[in-house]
């Protein structure tokens, strides 16, 4: 399934903050929670994690700082802050919302069928 491009858009910031809510990571590791979390259905790519992670930052709701792992390479871990934790609740409040006026609008024509015009 193709998910569309202004849905994948509008869920990602709230994705990316409630993944770091979950405990700091890095970019590699956002990446594969992603796919994890839609069982496969979502895969971002570096070009749309990284701005978005900037923009997080600029925002006020991420800190970041590069660290070396005793086991590999360099890498910029990013953690949520107060800021950032503050603009997730209200991300899912607005998706709450959103959601149930779907699913009560979804539910009103489920006796339809959705091929017929």
């Amino acid at each position: 399934m193709q998910i569309d491009k202004d849905l994948v858009a509008a869920s990602a910031t709230p994705l990316v903050l409630a993944i770091l809510a979950e405990g700091e990571s890095y970019g590699y590791a956002i990446l594969k929670r992603v796919r994890e979390l839609s069982g496969d259905e979502i895969e971002w790519t570096d070009g749309m994690l990284y701005p978005l992670l900037h923009r997080l930052h600029r925002l006020g709701y991420l800190t970041r700082e590069w660290r070396t792992p005793s086991e590999g390479r360099r890498r910029r871990y990013y953690a949520i802050t107060g800021q950032g934790l503050a603009a997730l609740a209200e991300h899912k409040r607005q998706w709450v919302t959103v959601t149930r006026a779907l699913d009560d609008v979804w539910g009103g024509i489920a006796q339809l069928s959705l091929g017929r015009a």
